[in-house]
């Protein structure tokens, strides 16, 4: 078994970005100790040593891999290698790497010798996963977003603790914006009851920031938490009411999942009204069967919909951010939608013509 990656949501790649935090004593760099613990408080549990230290272990839960001259070991097998780029003519014995390892991790002090397009375009498709070793976030944000895909992860070796904090609120947010779209109500229905799904994170959520949910994954709404104050029940702001077990929700990765899917432990897409996004950590999912109310919206000359629960603390997203309840829903009211060409398979894009309705 190898390390277990650290979730990102910096674009859409096919598979979670890799962080691995290297605690390696050095001077001019903090102490192991408080690499390690650093690394834990920001949700990083792929930690690279240089010797093995079982006291750093009470320090938390994490993955400790050993770098052994040139070779990276979890549980005494090789997981990948680390490539060290002095000159030009050191490339090609990188590229020999593809295939032969799982990991390959790139050290160079000056990227100018070579350039680092090449190697994504020559590791991708490989089974081999191409790291680059950085100093801080803002490295660690242009070798993420170099070419569409960028590199596979990141091994961080910081000179201060607060990098590594740096790191992680730069994943928290998602560097492409998602797009909407202004949708016009054309139907406001009450219907029976039925299973309804809360999603409880384990993040505080912000005013104007929710969740994408929809009947079809091709129109997703934006469902506001429940951070507004309301006259009958107190704010939930770790809570989005999303709707009916059936209803699609986006997820980080730019799949989807079926609510009923979701469970804790998973992590799912907060976003605000501007498009900023960020992933949520789910702490509970609360099923309960309640009144609901079909809702249909008119965008882009197709009509899409989804269901949630009759209730005051249910609201839409309306252009500029602000909440609309559905108490307070009218046809003719616009609010935020957004939408995706194509199908879903298991959750994940597809181009087919599906029709949902």
């Amino acid at each position: 078994m190898g390390p277990r990656s650290t979730r990102s949501i910096a674009g859409e790649a096919p598979m979670d970005r890799l962080v691995w935090v290297g605690a390696f004593p050095a001077e001019g760099r903090e102490d192991v100790r408080s690499v390690v613990a650093a690394a834990l408080e920001a949700g990083f549990d792929s930690i690279v040593l240089a010797e093995p230290d079982e006291a750093l272990q009470r320090l938390g839960r994490f993955a400790p891999i050993l770098l052994e001259g040139d070779t990276f070991l979890f549980d005494d097998e090789e997981i990948g290698r680390l490539a060290v780029i002095r000159q030009a003519k050191d490339e090609p014995a990188v590229r020999k790497l593809r295939g032969a390892t799982k990991h390959v991790v790139v050290r160079t002090e000056d990227w100018k010798i070579i350039p680092l397009e090449n190697l994504i375009a020559h590791f991708q498709g490989s089974g081999t996963r191409l790291l680059v070793e950085v100093h801080d976030a803002p490295e660690a944000k242009l070798f993420f977003e170099t070419m569409e895909s960028g590199v596979d992860g990141v091994l961080l070796t910081p000179s201060t603790t607060k990098e590594v904090r740096a790191l992680r609120a730069l994943l928290e947010t998602k560097a492409t914006s998602v797009p909407f779209v202004r949708g016009r109500i054309t139907a406001v229905r009450p219907l029976g009851l039925g299973d309804r799904v809360c999603v409880d994170t384990c993040s505080i959520l912000r005013l104007g920031e929710g969740m994408l949910v929809g009947n079809s994954s091709s129109g997703l709404f934006l469902l506001h938490s429940e951070t507004v104050e309301s006259g009958y029940v107190a704010a939930r702001p770790f809570r989005v009411n999303a709707g009916p077990v059936h209803a699609y929700i986006l997820l980080p990765n730019g799949a989807t999942k079926y609510l009923s899917e979701i469970r804790s432990g998973d992590e799912v897409l907060a976003v605000d009204s501007e498009g900023r996004s960020r992933s949520v950590i789910v702490g509970r999912v609360k099923i309960e069967r309640r009144p609901l109310v079909l809702v249909e919206a008119e965008a882009d000359g197709r009509v899409h919909a989804t269901i949630v629960q009759n209730a005051e603390t249910i609201r839409f997203v309306a252009p500029g951010g602000r909440a609309i309840s559905i108490s307070d829903l009218r046809v003719g009211d616009e609010v935020l939608l957004h939408l995706e060409e194509g199908g879903r398979h298991f959750g994940m894009r597809i181009h087919e013509t599906i029709q949902e309705k």
